[in-house]
């Protein structure tokens, strides 16, 4: 018995490093024409249905977009014709390419793992083939930096890999999985300048969290700096999350995002407030109070709900740091004094490094700031939750 799950683990294990996922690059920046070039290990070069040798050291390959929907490739200056698709192949393990944009230029990136470049509505779709420990790795290190501790890395990781499983279809209908920007998971390069981020996916691999009510994944959403007190989900997005509540953070206080200040002429903020939600000036009340607001404690309206005014709103339009500030007048000015940085929901990213640095584990960092919840593994999911075969089924 021992060994025939030892069996199912060693398959299991190959199984999830085997996987991949789809992730849609460049889905901000209408790419015209981009290079690829070696960084590490060769890469077949796959054009429609035919094979175009390699792409080896000094070597590198171009692809166009062209007005009649083909796509131009070169390798080096010799144009080897127009397709449809084109593949570059891993021929090996951790492999990596770099890749620029020339058309507009663009910061070079490096990614692990192959790459499918298509002809699309607005610039090639180009799509990283990637292996969830290296997809993981970049989104950790995009998202949270280096030279942080190993268990809040861990944390990051399990955030993350939940985050994938559940929304791993969200761009099914561009032709991907998830794309590279901040409203799927920043995915700006692959992981270059800190090996503890790769450590710290290896060691939880597989490891997700489960809502203990539902047993539905976890949306597990973060943020630079709580301020001191993490929101609640309806305050910014209208639905409310039992896991997501707001509570007291003291971890992140003291960090460097904690406070900001931020001065908006009067006439600004004045005619903001009227023009979109009628602010009634002549009123007695509420008239000599649009200037000025307290918010010792969270709230998800400017003044009072009466008002209809709701902080995000002005978050969003004033391009504030956050929605937890105060206010006042001064001369010609409305100034707020506020604090944390971003929505606020779910894990604060500098309270949980410092909570790391502490020597809090991962697991008692992510129960912290979600409610509820539990970790499951992978192979759970796999090998328990499938319907019953019989031996004799094929």
């Amino acid at each position: 018995m021992r060994a025939i799950f030892l069996i199912l683990i060693l398959n299991g294990l190959s199984l999830l490093h085997a996987q991949t996922l789809d992730i849609g690059l460049y889905t901000g920046t209408s790419i015209q024409q981009i290079d690829f070039s070696y960084l590490e290990g060769s890469y077949l070069i796959q054009a429609d249905t035919s094979m175009y040798g390699a792409v080896l050291p000094n070597e590198f390959i171009a692809v166009i977009q062209l007005k009649s929907g083909k796509l131009l490739m070169r390798k080096g200056v010799k144009v080897i014709g127009h397709f449809d698709n084109i593949r570059l192949i891993p021929t090996g393990k951790d492999h990596a390419m770099r890749l620029r944009a020339r058309d507009p230029v663009l910061r070079e990136r490096k990614y692990r793992d192959g790459f499918t470049i298509k002809n699309g509505d607005k610039g090639l779709k180009i799509i990283n083939n990637v292996s969830y420990h290296h997809y993981l790795s970049g989104v950790i290190e995009s998202e949270g930096g280096a030279g942080r501790h190993v268990e809040y890395y861990k944390a990051q990781a399990v955030i993350s890999r939940t985050y994938a499983m559940k929304h791993a279809q969200r761009h099914a209908s561009d032709g991907f999985s998830l794309c590279d920007q901040v409203h799927c998971q920043a995915y700006h390069n692959m992981m270059t300048y800190d090996d503890r981020i790769g450590q710290a996916v290896r060691s939880t691999a597989g490891v997700y969290m489960v809502d203990t009510v539902t047993n539905e994944l976890v949306d597990g959403y973060f943020h630079a700096n709580c301020g001191g007190q993490t929101s609640p989900s309806d305050y910014v997005w209208r639905e409310g999350i039992p896991y997501l509540k707001t509570f007291r953070d003291t971890f992140c206080i003291y960090t460097s995002q904690a406070t900001w200040e931020k001065k908006i002429p009067k006439l600004q903020w004045r005619r903001f407030l009227i023009n979109n939600y009628f602010y009634p000036v002549a009123d007695t009340t509420y008239g000599p109070q649009i200037y000025t607001f307290e918010q010792e404690e969270r709230k998800a309206f400017y003044i009072s709900p009466h008002l209809g005014i709701p902080l995000r709103d002005l978050r969003y339009h004033f391009k504030l740091k956050s929605t937890f500030f105060s206010c006042y007048p001064q001369g010609k000015f409305v100034v707020l004094k506020g604090k944390g940085y971003g929505h606020g929901v779910g894990l604060c990213q500098e309270g949980a490094m410092r909570m790391a640095h502490e020597g809090v584990k991962y697991r008692q960092i992510l129960s912290f700031y979600y409610d509820g919840i539990e970790f499951e593994h992978y192979f759970h999911r796999m090998y328990f939750e499938q319907d019953y075969l019989s031996p004799f089924d094929f």
